[in-house]
């Protein structure tokens, strides 16, 4: 087990429940979920970090489908120049090299911003007006010419094996800022492309896995938080499963006990406590009309992307330690991208730029995390099979960018070649950015381990380093 594991109490716990042989209902009546969690936190010790951290929290942006970085914040003239022309060089690793065409430039407008005078498309207005607080990794490359591999490697650092994800671990390693809520949640996470391993918790204990929101698309633009209900089942029904959980955990006296029992046995603990937090976290009409206004709230396009970004600053200034939200599968720009791309940016690029002047106007941005990341990025030349041109999926050389929480702000690291194709300097592997969060929460990536079927495993498996050079 890591040196960040938290001891176990002896008793407390099952004492609690074998006292609650009325079933759930009798507990929560008692506050006999509250009175064992007090215990257990009598009794054990929080997760401490390894070093001093920049960041408490972090709020992870998954752009799912991969944003064209030549056509948002890595500028490539060269592309408008030579368009229409042969690529000079070969794209290696393509699974289809045959449905490439030509260098195409999308003839958008480019202009520098801010102090750091860093280059931003006409795409992305009002992230240019935050672009100095941002930090812009462009070197990024990882493994997989697939949604699956690449957005798999994004969220656990592995895509042939299933391993905790990124927010479970941070879950693992630092526990949560508030006993009312858990430290992992996942608002509107992916049903492909990993589905849910994208938030789960893998070999971990089961209170690391997210908690899951629905926001877009939920009935009344009421927040549901998934696995609350029955599940169909009547009341009595409910009642004999909780006993039952009781009477599994009376079969195990000694301490530390079976992980599955302990995993639901805390899932009703929290549950309980959650009652007097969530519905006042997850209220968004208690935000002034100026606030819901900056995120784009009750406005379209970006009413749904809004309301996630919205419910990320109020759960991170609540204590949640990682918050995961995703745009929903839209970036993925075969065909049409003159079209599509500016429709993506357009849902998305307000709430964005409302978040980074939300946190950072109520002092939160200096220890918030933000990361803003696609699984990958997209060619420099045109795809052929799809009509109208678009852009095909490229690992190799794509944008990440950081903004709070110790990044260096104003600042851009590494570079793609003269076409945005290949990572040539400053180049950031996916092991290196979740290293650079890790370290940034004050976990040691080398140090944060697990030991599961007799080894030690860690999200940057035996990989990675710290990105020095984008910290502030």
């Amino acid at each position: 087990m890591s040196d960040l594991a938290t001891p176990r109490p002896t008793v407390s716990r099952r004492a609690m429940l074998r006292s609650a042989a009325s079933g759930f209902g009798g507990l929560a009546l008692a506050g006999l979920a509250d009175r064992a969690a007090a215990a257990e936190r009598a009794a054990g010790s929080t997760p401490q970090p390894h070093h001093a951290p920049r960041a408490k929290r972090v709020i992870f942006l998954f752009m799912h489908g991969g944003v064209s970085q030549m056509d948002s914040f890595d500028r490539k003239p060269l592309l408008e120049k030579r368009h229409g022309e042969a690529l000079p060089f070969a794209l290696p690793g393509l699974i289809r090299p045959d449905r490439l065409g030509k260098v195409f430039g999308t003839g958008l407008r480019w202009a520098r911003h801010g102090e750091s005078g860093r280059w931003v498309s006409e795409l992305f207005p009002h992230t240019a007006g935050v672009v100095d607080k941002l930090c812009f990794l462009h070197g990024v490359h990882t493994e997989g010419e697939a949604h699956g591999q690449a957005v798999l490697r994004l969220h656990t650092g592995e895509a042939a094996f299933d391993r905790p994800s990124v927010g479970a671990w941070v879950s693992y390693g630092l526990g949560t800022g508030n006993e009312s809520l858990p430290a992992f949640v996942a608002l509107d996470p992916p049903t492909i492309h990993g589905g849910v391993r994208l938030a789960g918790n893998s070999f971990l204990p089961a209170e690391h896995q997210a908690m899951r929101v629905r926001l877009r698309g939920a009935p009344g633009r009421v927040p549901e938080v998934a696995n609350l209900t029955g599940g169909g089942l009547s009341k009595g029904r409910q009642r004999e499963q909780v006993d039952a959980v009781a009477a599994l955990s009376a079969a195990h006296p000694g301490a530390g006990g079976d992980p599955y029992v302990e995993g639901v046995i805390r899932s009703y603990e929290l549950a309980f406590r959650m009652q007097s937090v969530a519905p006042e976290v997850f209220d968004l009409s208690r935000e002034t009309a100026e606030t819901r206004a900056l995120y784009g709230v009750d406005e379209e396009p970006t009413d749904g992307f809004g309301r996630q970004c919205l419910m990320a600053r109020r759960l991170a200034e609540a204590g949640v330690r990682f918050v995961q939200v995703s745009t929903g599968y839209h970036w993925d720009h075969h065909g049409n991208i003159q079209t599509d791309l500016p429709r993506s940016a357009a849902k998305t690029d307000r709430s964005v730029a409302g978040l980074i002047q939300d946190l950072d106007r109520r002092g939160l941005l200096e220890d918030t995390l933000v990361v803003c990341a696609g699984e990958f990025g997209r060619t420099p030349v045109s795809q052929i099979d799809r009509g109208r041109p678009g852009r095909d999926h490229n690992p190799h050389g794509f944008t990440v960018w950081l903004a709070g929480g110790g990044a260096r702000p104003g600042h851009a690291h590494g570079a793609t070649d003269e076409f945005g194709y290949l990572a040539v300097d400053g180049k950031v592997h996916m092991h290196d950015l979740h290293a650079t969060i890790l370290h940034l929460l004050g976990l040691d990536h080398e140090r944060l381990t697990y030991r599961y079927a007799g080894r030690d495993f860690r999200l940057t498996d035996v990989y990675g380093r710290v990105v020095r050079e984008a910290l502030a």
